[in-house]
């Protein structure tokens, strides 16, 4: 497919939501920015134990930082790996969500309407970067430490089940702009053609899509994220489970803007439990109920239903998801601090 056609198929399955107005419960603009066209996959050179010469205790470092996050609050854990995932799908791999407002700069991507106020983890990020610069000054990249600590994560909330290894090698971004978060994060109301569209546009596939969704089995929802979904439609087959929409429903009616958890049944672990939620209809967003499309069914089910199967992709999705768009020390830096380039 070629680039023109991704983005002409991207903007025309956009324009259900933009014509019923659909993003406005959720605080998006209407209509959407445009979708540019795709930025081919980078081929980075990132390889294991990178640090193990420079810097050997580097991946101890950050494991600590997010074993003492995650043990205070499992949901740190999960905003860890929302925020791997935030930072790769924008500019790519290279912390670029880790840079704070400036005066040059009033608007970066933490500020976005996808990340802001719900993106967290930056103070794990923090702690890891700090110890590291005293341990091995100027060595280790803030977008290795984000790719390490999603990796961690996912190896605590999973109770050890998911283990893996992350190759690094990354280099940090300088250029942050919260507008870009809009053209290039799937929303939550998106549908299976725009989710297979954008995920394609930074070299993943659809069962890449399918695999990844996985990690909404932890962390919490605002509810403007779902509310269109509530009450539940007894006419949409793909609608909310009626007594979880009643639920829901009255909690998020308390005024404000309330969190749930997102997988209700398993809402500590990171597991494949998200999957039979799926098939239950007991997920809170759109993008998940779409996955009940006939062009992703069948990898719900099997998800759902063989134990390991859906463990062992997500390592290598995580992984794959990693090689996104890497900078190198030609176009990028080793930050000092994580929250300003140098």
């Amino acid at each position: 497919m070629t680039a023109d056609k991704l983005a002409a198929l991207v903007a025309v399955a956009l324009l259900g939501c933009v014509v019923h107005t659909c993003q406005a419960s959720y605080g998006y603009p209407n209509p959407l920015p445009p979708i540019p066209s795709p930025t081919p996959p980078t081929a980075p050179a990132l390889t294991l134990d990178f640090y193990s010469y420079s810097c050997p205790n580097a991946e101890a470092i950050v494991k600590e930082a997010v074993r003492n996050a995650t043990d205070n609050n499992r949901g740190i854990g999960a905003g860890l790996i929302r925020l791997f995932f935030h930072d790769c799908f924008v500019r790519g791999c290279d912390a670029s969500v880790l840079l704070d407002a400036t005066t040059a700069n009033p608007e970066p991507e933490k500020l976005g309407i996808p990340n802001f106020p719900s993106l967290r983890g930056f103070e794990v990020i923090d702690a890891a970067k700090a110890k590291l610069e005293k341990e091995c000054g100027g060595i280790v990249s803030c977008a290795d430490i984000v790719a390490f600590a999603g990796r961690d994560a996912t190896f605590f909330l999973s109770n050890g089940v998911v283990d893996f290894k992350m190759p690094a090698g990354r280099y940090d971004g300088r250029v942050s702009f919260a507008n870009e978060t809009l053209r290039d994060l799937p929303p939550p109301f998106a549908n299976v053609t725009v989710l297979e569209a954008m995920f394609k546009a930074k070299g993943l596939d659809l069962d890449d899509m399918v695999t990844l969704s996985g990690a909404h089995t932890v962390g919490i929802s605002h509810c403007s994220s779902f509310a269109d979904r509530l009450p539940a439609d007894p006419s949409d087959p793909t609608s909310m489970e009626p007594a979880l929409a009643s639920s829901l429903q009255q909690r998020c009616s308390r005024g404000g803007d309330p969190v749930v958890v997102q997988d209700v049944v398993t809402p500590r672990d990171l597991d494949r439990q998200y999957y039979q939620n799926v098939l239950d209809r007991k997920v809170l967003f759109k993008s998940d109920a779409a996955l009940l499309s006939p062009q992703t069914l069948k990898a719900v089910e099997h998800n759902a239903k063989n134990p390991g199967k859906w463990e062992r992709k997500f390592k290598d999705a995580m992984v794959k998801m990693g090689n996104i768009e890497v900078k190198t020390k030609a176009n990028g830096e080793i930050r000092k601090q994580c929250r300003f380039v140098n």
